[in-house]
């Protein structure tokens, strides 16, 4: 595994399209039970190199109901994203993540992750990626039938403040989702 992930942090396929260049953030261990699938790095975590180091990772944590200390702990959590660096700026936001990531890294990287018994699927990239024809129309029905993919697949929005109104409009999500996530996660860990 850490030979895997020295490979990873040298990684530089998408160079050419990083305005801030390659710098790809992923975690992980052999023993690592749950995985958590993001989008990609954001500037603030692109500059600390730490996973989740932002205003999202806090929400994400208060989500799962967990510490930065359980958090962090490789063996506990792999964090691996649809894109390991920072994209760029869009229009609205980020740029999504870059496309040759997934596919290159993510299967030897679950090739070594033996003990994984959860994968949870944060964004459509993820979700897309991951349930294929089983995502539905939208992220909102997808997360709706969280249900549908268990026990290996547990969809969530993103956590990002920009989110606010997306949590406002399906109030089922803290009502039904989190408890379960929540739950699922004590369980592993």
């Amino acid at each position: 595994m850490q030979q895997l992930l020295q490979e990873i942090a040298q990684c530089t396929i998408c160079k050419a399209h990083l305005l801030l260049g390659p710098r790809p953030v992923v975690s992980a261990h052999k023993k690592s039970k749950i995985v958590i699938i993001g989008q990609a790095p954001g500037t603030k975590v692109h500059a600390s190199g730490i996973p989740w180091d932002d205003a999202s990772g806090k929400q994400l944590r208060k989500w799962l109901g967990v510490n930065n200390k359980t958090f962090y702990d490789e063996a506990k959590f792999a964090i691996i994203p649809m894109g390991f660096c920072y994209p760029g700026k869009g229009k609205t936001g980020d740029l999504p993540p870059r496309p040759e990531c997934a596919p290159k890294w993510h299967k030897p990287l679950f090739d070594e992750l033996k003990n994984v018994e959860l994968i949870i699927l944060i964004g459509m990239y993820a979700q897309k990626y991951y349930l294929g024809e089983q995502a539905k129309g939208t992220l909102t029905e997808t997360v709706a039938n969280f249900h549908d993919y268990l026990p290996k697949f547990l969809p969530l929005p993103h956590p990002s403040p920009r989110n606010r109104f997306w949590l406002t409009k399906n109030p089922w999500f803290e009502v039904e989702v989190l408890p379960e996530l929540r739950r699922r996660v004590k369980e592993l860990i």
